[in-house]
């Protein structure tokens, strides 16, 4: 689908033609290029499924979990590695994958929790806990939880350093396979033991009320997640990945969920704790997804270790231009085309969006195009087409 497309007139010296895996590995690390890449960091099930011309498991989070639900693990590991093979291989203008498209899944003898339906596309778990389906935002909800707040957080909840149980293997099957199938020539990334930087406690609301009221209570939990995690990444960050993903949304549109020196005090060592033991693990580059106006909090991720900055959201002021003339000489940037404009715009929208995108942030490199976000379900699948269309005539146009 991708095509190959006669090289332009370079604003570069001329290299020599590197595959996905170089070509990604050299932006992220700020050096030349012999084009832009392009890396999605997720693409949904209705885009998917256009181009394989077939219903596909990646990214239906309701079939998905679904099939989870009823016991059907194996047969969604089966089609996920199916569908997320084939679809790269179709898609061969794009050069990064993340382990989005290839979800972990639960172990091979897990128990399934089963809940019972009560109604059109909802359900109940023994806990009381109420789901409901919604096919046309592609996603299962919890909308209503009776324990909510029952819970009194204090230190002492989080006083337990036993280590975690070491997660089975079955759990990356599919990321493996993908690895294994792709992993030569695309640049695919590894999950890792998690992230620790916004802890919310019961949610978003109780979780950022215990940040103001009772900060210990949030760094204790924060030490022993960084320990948890540290002792998993030995087994999360998979074998012959090139990098890893890490990812936590840590503002809203308007800026960060809490100011920069609460962030700097209860997140930012913590942050830094989990990525530089990620970095002693072997691991070379860091992928950091993070959605919202992140500005204010900038300059601490990248002393906490992070090489290349995802979702470029230019709705919360993120606009890739401004990154880079603020920190181009010390991140990658991957995103710049509004998810917006693909969901609502129209062709010819798209078109000037990805020529923005690579106007504003493909001069001097370091600079991986993308969507601000997923290919999002809803995406108009002629904006989809178009999004490559303009790529593939102008990515050879920057090195």
């Amino acid at each position: 689908m991708g095509g190959h497309v006669q090289a332009g007139d370079r604003r570069g010296v001329h290299l020599t033609p590197m595959n996905s895996k170089q070509r990604v590995s050299a932006a992220i690390n700020r050096q030349p290029v012999d084009r832009v890449p392009l890396g999605f960091y997720a693409v949904d099930c209705d885009t998917v499924g256009r181009v394989l011309g077939r219903s596909t498991f990646v990214r239906d989070k309701v079939e998905s979990q679904i099939a989870l639900w009823e016991g059907r693990r194996n047969e969604l590991a089966a089609g996920l590695k199916a569908d997320v093979v084939d679809f790269y291989r179709l898609m061969d203008c794009a050069d990064l994958l993340l382990p989005k498209e290839a979800m972990l899944l639960p172990p091979v003898d897990y128990e399934p929790l089963r809940p019972r339906a009560i109604g059109d596309d909802r359900w109940e778990d023994e806990r009381g806990r109420v789901y409901q389906a919604s096919r046309s935002a592609n996603e299962i909800r919890c909308v209503y939880d009776p324990t909510v707040g029952e819970r009194n957080w204090s230190v002492e909840d989080f006083a337990d350093d036993t280590p975690p149980e070491p997660p089975d293997a079955s759990m990356f099957e599919v990321l493996d396979h993908v690895i294994a199938e792709l992993g030569d020539e695309r640049y695919v990334a590894s999950s890792t033991g998690g992230i620790t930087a916004l802890t919310l406690l019961g949610g978003t609301e109780e979780g950022l009320v215990l940040h103001a009221l009772q900060p210990e209570v949030i760094a204790a939990a924060n030490r022993q997640s960084v320990a948890r995690q540290n002792a998993l990444d030995a087994h999360c960050i998979r074998p012959g990945a090139a990098g890893v993903l890490m990812e936590q949304d840590t503002a809203g549109s308007n800026g960060p969920l809490v100011s920069p020196d609460m962030f700097r005090e209860l997140s930012y060592p913590y942050l830094k704790a989990r990525m530089q033991h990620v970095r002693e693990s072997g691991v070379q580059q860091i992928i950091f997804h993070n959605c919202g106006n992140n500005m204010p909090l900038m300059d601490m991720f990248i002393d906490a270790g992070v090489d290349c900055y995802q979702s470029l959201q230019t709705t919360a002021g993120m606009e890739v231009g401004l990154l880079k003339q603020n920190y181009g000489e010390t991140l990658c940037f991957w995103g710049g085309v509004p998810v917006e404009v693909l969901i609502a715009g129209t062709t010819a929208e798209t078109r000037a969006a990805v020529r923005t995108a690579m106007e504003r942030g493909a001069p001097g490199g370091g600079f991986i195009l993308g969507p601000s976000h997923s290919v999002a379900f809803g995406t108009k699948y002629d904006n989809f087409l178009a999004f490559l269309d303009e790529f593939d005539r102008l990515r050879d146009h920057y090195s």
